[in-house]
């Protein structure tokens, strides 16, 4: 199994060459391959070397510990180091490497030119105040050219001259036609030990781009401690990963750049699947990686718009490992966006065929169905286990964990308001702490503000128990408020064929168990149409005929729900906002950089699930839009909560919660929390799980930054942050809520919440989404007609009366929507063979650092008592929001998992 480790390395250099070292056997050959550098340079050259080192020579005393001023010293005598070079044996070489470029590189081998390698030292030349000249030498086949364990090993000598100091980098070019997958490289013979540099990447060939690759060793430098030899390539790195911003991005580019969400269009295919762009003025959005491809051609398009591909550009770097690809991308999401989903299209011919009976709806899970149109028998068995269990091409869902525990929990009243705290989407629930609501919309537009939940109606719901007034101030009444948020979609919604939507308001009362009790649903219709303004409130009752309206309302609320959770909860908060983060960290923070290090996990994979996403998720006419009740407006609704809702510093789990009214500070409590609701399980599980982050990243921070001053005076940070919320966020780089970055803490509080948010709260809205909505009933992603009683006819009502359980099946989503968005939660849901889960694997520049290392031990230790924690809670029987009859475990803030389960596991980043 190919384990990513975090590349201490990684960018392209401009083609220029590296002075020849003293190994005079490759003397000669290598004069073929590069012109030597001019033994002169510019002033200006030199200047700027001077002023590099000069700065690096202020501030590394402060900062260099013993072990490291011990790699400065200098050995007398020249030494011979053996580098042990080992490649990964792809499956991508094996079947795309056969010809006569095969033939060239098995010579190539022969000879003993594989790779070039330059020794790059950490020094300049005390004469000539520049760079020292890289000493070189091929890599041949060593261990007799056999591949174990899936790798294969190089070796290369040098003879180090006297004087040359430290190895800083080392310097790769791959003499092959094909790219290669380079796992690390270590240096044996110095008097000091080895050196060893983490590569875990692609090395492009030279016959595709001349240009070298650079890979650091495992020590981090803050860029004024950066050893003065190396000042100059750590420059070089950031230029080379920016790029200048023009033409298309091809494969095997590593260029980090922003661009608006112009893209999810298609409208050269079909006018109809035009789209605006989002980010700007009118669409407030955060920034994606720039693809530069061209222009749509399409009177209809945007004019800034791009041309629908195939293959969506990221990063090389930020593509999946081999292993992923094999396992889960290119076999699994790429088979299902673009052979499996297809096929279902084919299986359900009418897409508005509905389900007829509950009966059908559990076939899926006992039966199945036959996709004749996929080939290769038992292809499928083996991608999709879950899926297509039995034989032949017959797909048959696995019982989602709620549904197996209790075959009834989505017709309940206590489970639907158990999920606001324990579910799938459990950010949205709020105090309310004003009365009577009231809508903050033009009412010249929407009609007239106040609700038509009254006083009169929820103290009879509470059964005089209390008033209004003092359920409010004794914080017993809270609220699902998608009113405002939706609202202003309605009219234009409707217009679409298939899908209606309100805006809706969900009242719940806290019982004495620390339960929650629905009161009251509230749907809405603006004006439209020539008809005045709708709006009806829904309650429990003990009548046939309102109990079925009851039903109906909360399918409508779940609709709604699930749409903010997929479109806010998910994709906004974590996936979109997170891409602006990795891209300003690859431009502005060396990869020798501390933070970088310490941010490069988590980010791992992100940005090419986001392109995953914008290609068959997002995009127009894609699953979300096909099968969501906003339709095409859905991303225009995401657009509209990340201008109103969306503020960095309210990321933060602690500051959420109290931003609705969850929580409220107090310092003799847990965390400094005390929660509303005390048996709130993922604000329970969370704050610990914020708590031993947050305590990770402050050792990490104050082993750097031991200084109060050293924030503050650390360029490629503070050009971090400013690009992260002038051009990643900028849309948003106005508002007075963006902290400041002046100290540590500062720092610390930032750093979290990335971390937390690329963590933690992805995992809490990714992993339970099979186990709580693979059975749709639970949890419709669309609800196709309105409510039977909103401006009825004679015949409508009737039906309503006579057939209930029809006007549920026929609110639900058809057939095909349904089992298209099943078979997508199904595998988003599944945990990758070769996830990394937070604190499990220890970076190599962390474990070169006796305190950081001890730190990610400690730090590792907590979310094993996590663990310990969560599932003693899950066992506590006075926890009525986590456990009882049939209630399914919250697990999904716990630690860690296995390959193939769903519902729990905390992964490092946002992989999926």
């Amino acid at each position: 199994m190919l384990k990513q480790n975090l590349p201490n390395q990684i960018f392209s250099l401009p083609n220029k060459p590296f002075f020849h070292g003293s190994n005079s056997h490759f003397h000669h050959s290598l004069l073929s391959i590069s012109k030597p550098r001019p033994k002169t340079t510019t002033h200006h050259a030199r200047t700027r070397r001077r002023r590099c080192r000069a700065a690096s020579d202020t501030t590394s005393n402060k900062l260099e510990d013993a072990s490291a001023i011990a790699d400065y010293l200098v050995h007398e005598k020249p030494i011979k180091v053996k580098a042990a070079v080992t490649v990964k044996q792809t499956m991508t070489a094996m079947f795309t490497g056969i010809g006569i470029e095969r033939g060239i590189d098995d010579i190539q081998d022969l000879l003993g030119k594989t790779l070039l390698l330059e020794l790059v030292s950490s020094e300049l030349d005390p004469k000539t105040e520049l760079e020292k000249p890289t000493l070189q030498s091929f890599a041949h086949k060593g261990g007799g050219g056999k591949v174990v364990d899936g790798e294969v090993s190089y070796e290369a000598e040098f003879e180090v001259p006297a004087g040359f100091g430290a190895v800083g980098a080392i310097v790769v070019e791959n003499e092959h036609h094909k790219e290669m997958f380079l796992r690390n490289i270590v240096l044996e013979g110095f008097p000091s030990g080895p050196v060893s540099f983490a590569c875990d990447s692609w090395i492009h060939s030279k016959f595709t781009d001349k240009r070298k690759r650079v890979f650091f060793t495992s020590k981090s430098y803050l860029p004024q401690s950066t050893p003065a030899g190396l000042v100059g390539l750590r420059a070089e790195e950031l230029v080379t990963l920016r790029g200048n911003g023009l033409g298309e991005r091809q494969h095997g580019d590593r260029v980090y750049d922003y661009d608006v969400y112009n893209d999810l269009g298609d409208p050269d295919a079909d006018q109809a699947l035009a789209r605006p762009s989002l980010g700007g003025k009118e669409f407030p959005a955060p920034r994606r990686c720039r693809t530069g491809r061209p222009r749509c051609e399409s009177d209809a398009a945007d004019p800034s718009a791009e041309k629908k591909t195939r293959d969506f550009y990221v990063p090389r770097d930020e593509e999946f490992s081999e292993v992923k690809q094999l396992t889960f991308s290119a076999k699994t999401l790429y088979s299902l966006f673009n052979t499996l989903i297809p096929s279902l299209g084919n299986v359900f011919v009418d897409a508005d065929l509905g389900f007829h009976h509950f009966k059908t709806i559990d076939s899926l899970f006992s039966v199945g169905f036959e996709v004749p149109e996929l080939s290769k028998e038992g292809f499928w068995n083996a991608l999709l286990p879950r899926l297509f269990a039995g034989t032949g091409n017959v797909m048959r869902f696995e019982p989602p964990g709620a549904l197996e525990r209790d075959k009834f929990f989505w017709m309940k009243d206590e489970e639907f308001a158990r999920q606001t705290l324990a579910g799938l989407n459990p950010y949205c629930l709020q105090l309310v702490t004003e009365w009577p609501l009231k809508s903050k919309l033009d009412p010249e537009i929407y009609g007239p503000p106040e609700s038509a939940i009254t006083t009169e109606l929820i103290e009879s719901e509470i059964g005089g128990i209390m008033t209004v007034k003092e359920s409010i101030e004794r914080k017993k009444l809270f609220i699902l408020d998608y009113h405002d948020i939706l609202l202003p979609f309605v009219s234009k919604v409707r217009e679409l064929k298939g899908t209606t939507l309100y805006g809706s308001r969900t009242i719940f009362f806290l019982t004495p168990e620390g339960t929650l009790r629905p009161l009251a649903i509230e749907l809405c219709r603006p004006p439209m149409d020539g008809k005045p303004e709708w709006k009806h409130v829904y309650r429990p009752c003990w009548n046939s005929t309102d109990c079925w309206l009851w039903r109906l309302a909360k399918a409508h609320v779940l609709a709604h729900d699930s749409g903010i959770h997929q479109l806010v909860s998910h994709w906004l908060r974590t996936h979109c906002a997170t891409e602006p983060y990795i891209i300003a960290t690859n431009r502005q923070l060396s990869v020798m950089h501390p933070i970088y290090r310490l941010l490069h996990p988590h980010f791992r994979y992100t940005m090419e699930i986001n392109s995953l996403a914008r290609e068959s998720l997002i995009n127009a006419g894609g699953i979300i839009e096909s099968s969501f009740s906003p339709g095409k407006y859905s991303l225009e609704i995401c657009s509209a909560a990340y201008d109103q809702l969306w503020r960095f510093d309210y990321e933060a789990l602690p500051k959420d919660l109290i931003r609705r009214g969850m929580a409220v500070e107090d310092k003799n409590a847990p965390h400094g929390l005390k929660l509303t609701i005390e048996d709130y399980p993922f604000a329970n599980d969370g704050l610990v799980l914020w708590d031993t982050i947050k305590e990770w990243v402050t050792d990490y921070v104050t082993h750097y930054y031991p200084e109060p001053d050293l924030v503050e005076a650390d360029s490629e940070l503070q050009a971090w942050w400013t690009e992260i919320r002038t051009k990643g966020h900028a849309d948003k780089k106005n508002e007075p809520w963006w902290p400041q970055l002046e100290t540590s803490n500062d720092l610390i509080e930032i750093l979290t919440i990335i971390i937390w948010v690329a963590s933690g709260h992805h995992a809490s809205v990714n992993f339970g989404q099979y186990a709580f909505a693979g059975y749709f009933p639970n949890r419709p992603t669309i609800t196709r007609i309105k409510m039977p009683n909103e401006d009825p006819t004679e015949e409508e009502w009737k039906f309503f009366l006579k057939k209930p359980e029809a006007v549920l099946l026929a609110t639900f989503p058809s057939k095909l929507q349904a089992t298209r968005v099943m078979a997508v939660l199904n595998v988003l849901s599944n945990h990758s063979p070769d996830e990394e889960y937070i604190g499990d694997e220890m970076e190599r520049s962390w474990s070169d650092e006796p305190l950081i290392k001890a730190a990610f031990e400690k730090f590792s230790g907590r979310l094993k008592v996590l663990e310990g924690i969560i599932d003693e809670r899950n066992a506590n029987e006075e926890l009525k929001n986590r456990s009882g009859a049939g209630v399914l475990p919250y697990e999904l803030l716990k630690p860690h998992s296995k390959p193939g389960v769903t519902g729990q596991g905390v992964p490092n980043s946002i992989s999926i």
